[in-house]
């Protein structure tokens, strides 16, 4: 192995961390071109970690590798956002179960906490139609914290890469709300916040048939509210 090869496997995590911010906030849209020329120009970097970085966000649904073309950024759509949501109702809840089983009071101290701070942040950003930076890191904790006590590594990375792909379509739910008539009326009627204590109260019960019960409706709902069909 040569002493470039570290480095360089660096630099590509860095890069597809990046890159994949990007695409979930919608600063890289749906669909658009990868040129590897201008992804180097836009990221300060150079090929090789970049082809490796695209190579990643490909792994992870982010890319789209296409023969002799190069890379895209993968679609969004209503069947996959149906798909990715119930195969995260399937992850998460199995792990929330295990949680509640097995957690300890280090489990429930590390979910009190990420929940309070949560409900301490306002999920717009000041000033403009997006979801707060510090609000999205926050609810990230407190879905990771809800299930880390779980016990099982595949299982909390199965949730990760679920979430992260959930939330390109939280970024457009924002904008749906915001920007029809429709959406406004759907964010008026849900309260965020409280889906979150119902879930957290239930988890922290031991309650794991309601727990899951509203973990499931509230994905559900996000999902809803995407494709404009809450009425």
């Amino acid at each position: 192995m040569s002493n470039d090869a570290a480095p360089a496997r660096t630099m590509a995590a860095a890069l597809a961390s990046s890159i994949r911010t990007d695409i979930i906030k919608g600063a890289l849209a749906p669909g658009a071109k990868l040129p590897i020329k201008e992804l180097c120009d836009r990221y300060s970097a150079g090929a090789i970690p970049m082809r490796e970085a695209l190579s990643r966000l490909a792994t992870g649904g982010f890319v789209v590798a296409e023969d002799m073309r190069g890379f895209r950024v993968a679609e969004v759509s209503a069947d996959e956002l149906a798909d990715i949501t119930e195969a995260r109702i399937h992850v998460e809840c199995e792990a929330l179960r295990r949680a509640i089983e097995h957690g300890g009071l280090d489990w429930e101290e590390r979910l009190a906490g990420a929940h309070h701070r949560l409900s301490r942040l306002p999920m717009l950003a000041e000033g403009r139609v997006a979801v707060s930076e510090d609000w999205d890191r926050a609810h990230a904790a407190f879905h990771s914290a809800l299930i880390g006590g779980c016990g099982s590594k595949w299982l909390v990375t199965l949730a990760e890469l679920l979430r992260d792909q959930t939330a390109r379509y939280r970024h457009l739910s924002v904008a749906n709300e915001r920007r029809t008539p429709r959406g406004k009326r759907a964010a008026a009627a849900r309260d965020v916040p409280a889906e979150h204590q119902q879930i957290v109260d239930a988890a922290l019960a031991r309650d794991a048939n309601r727990a899951c019960a509203l973990l499931a409706e509230h994905f559900r709902t996000t999902t809803q509210l995407v494709l404009g069909q809450t009425a």
